[in-house]
């Protein structure tokens, strides 16, 4: 297993779009492992291959407290969305230090793969709900960040570029 590095907004990979695995082989397993590493080594609660700079549909979460409890959702897709929506406070790996507020339908039912390539369903909800739909935005090309007005974008920007030139 490898920590993989991870891009950090608003470098342009981010905005593309993942596409679908066509098929769950040793080197999707690998990728699992290397981006469950990646993620908990963060410390996060999820992690898009997007994030790693793979652009194919994967997504490795784990909210329990004790983590240990990895799930991974190849191929996910949003079959329900709750027409009740909350407002959660968000962070990212790809956007360090920054949280915000973003409102998001309150549950979920997603369909997906495991790492050993068999489909499932899920209903989602709370911080599950809340990561998943996070985390399938990454797969489409979207960051929590282009939810918030332009000037709030216009700060992280600021700031993430500011970061950058301090640690580079």
């Amino acid at each position: 297993m490898a920590l993989l590095p991870i891009l950090h907004y608003p470098d342009p990979r981010l905005k593309k779009v993942a596409k679908p695995v066509t098929h769950v082989d040793d080197r999707i397993r690998k990728l699992v492992k290397d981006m469950a590493e990646t993620m908990y080594a963060a410390p996060g609660v999820g992690l898009a291959a997007t994030q790693v700079d793979v652009h194919e549909r994967v997504i490795v979460i784990d909210t329990s407290e004790t983590k240990d409890q990895l799930r991974v959702f190849i191929n996910p897709q949003v079959l329900t969305a709750s027409p009740v929506k909350t407002l959660n406070e968000e962070g990212c790996l790809s956007v360090p230090d920054i949280y915000e507020k973003v409102t998001r339908p309150e549950s979920v039912t997603i369909r997906a793969l495991d790492e050993k390539g068999r489909a499932f369903e899920i209903e989602a909800r709370g911080l599950l709900a809340v990561c998943i739909q996070h985390e399938i935005d990454h797969l489409n090309g979207k960051v929590f960040v282009d939810y918030l007005s332009m000037l709030k974008q216009s700060r992280i920007k600021n700031k993430m570029r500011k970061l950058e030139r301090e640690t580079a």
